[in-house]
């Protein structure tokens, strides 16, 4: 009786122990506001899936899509806490870095090459530093946003032919300001009553990315896309700078090296996901319209230029420049 029982204790321990072995060192809480089929979630899943591996398990990342730890800037603030570690984030980092801002300047970028050039370049080191300055987190990868396009009932081609429409736009006072500028009356609005405001005709165009105004279904009330491109614009991957700090050197570099396979995977998958929503979209009956955009550009830059202080202005004149 008395070698049964310790013949379980030893077992018992072995087991234990083995259990231990397996126990990651380092756990890091990746959460972020995309839903699951989302390209920036199946992002986070190939980060995860290399930080694990090439840590041989001294890491294990795990994923919370869809909001599950709090919206982006509750994220933000529980990074900054320690009860998180990673988040995708954009523009909302001016709130601690004004550089941060030009993340979503209107008619600050010509096309996706001018954005890669910016932000992998001094412009773009600049306003990283700023963010893991002041804000505390270290930018691990960036990944393209489909650039913001008008639909409409119409088609637009040049600043003259928006003669007045109502349209909807978030409620940012440097959209608001542009849209101004090119002729528009802009709205602000909630995203959520845009559809029966298009239905109704209280407002008749409204401007987004590809990805929502397919979500959002607005096919079913306007005809037109018109490739306005107006906001070109970029996210990045955080992490916490005390949380990336706490690993050795090694298993930084991992995490860094598994950021930047990850940035690739998600570009790929960005390229097939943006000529899908066209098709798509088109499928549905939305006709899509090539616009003047440099008309647009020009005609929007006072108000832009106006919106920006000196700081935000120098850069902005620093990516005209490129």
């Amino acid at each position: 009786m008395f070698k049964r029982l310790v013949t379980s204790a030893v077992l018992g321990a072995a087991l234990l122990g083995s259990q231990a072995s397996l126990a990651a060192d380092y756990t890091l809480k990746f959460g972020h506001l995309a839903n699951e089929q989302h390209i920036w979630n199946q992002a986070a899943l190939k980060f995860k899936e290399l930080v694990e591996e090439n840590s041989d398990g001294q890491i294990e990342v795990q994923v919370y899509p869809n909001e599950q730890l709090g919206a982006e800037m509750d994220v933000i603030n529980s990074i900054q806490l320690g009860t998180a570690d990673m988040t995708i984030t954009g523009e909302s980092l001016q709130n601690w870095a004004p550089k941060a801002a030009m993340m979503a300047v209107p008619y600050a970028f010509r096309d996706s090459e001018h954005l890669r050039q910016a932000v992998e370049g001094d412009i773009g080191d600049q306003i990283e530093a700023q963010i893991t300055e002041r804000a505390n987190l270290v930018p691990l990868a960036w990944f393209e946003r489909g650039p913001r396009e008008l639909t409409s009932n119409r088609p637009i081609t040049s600043p003259e032919d928006l003669d007045g429409i109502r349209l909807r736009v978030p409620n940012v006072p440097l959209f608001v300001d542009a849209w101004e500028a090119l002729g528009a009356r802009p709205t602000p609005m909630a995203f959520s009553e845009v559809f029966t405001a298009l239905q109704q005709s209280t407002i008749q165009a409204q401007e987004n990315p590809l990805s929502l105004i397919e979500s959002a279904s607005f096919d079913e009330v306007q005809d037109y896309v018109n490739l306005t491109g107006h906001v070109r614009s970029w996210i990045y991957v955080v992490i916490g700078r005390n949380q990336l700090e706490a690993m050795p050197d090694d298993l930084q570099q991992v995490v860094r090296d598994a950021a930047q396979e990850m940035q690739a995977y998600e570009a790929d998958l960005f390229a097939t996901d943006q000529e899908r929503l066209r098709q798509s979209l088109e499928e549905r009956g939305m006709e899509f319209v090539e616009v003047d955009t440099e008309a647009f550009a020009e005609k929007a830059r006072p108000a832009v230029l106006e919106a920006l202080n000196d700081e935000q202005r120098a850069l902005y004149d620093a990516i005209q420049d490129l």
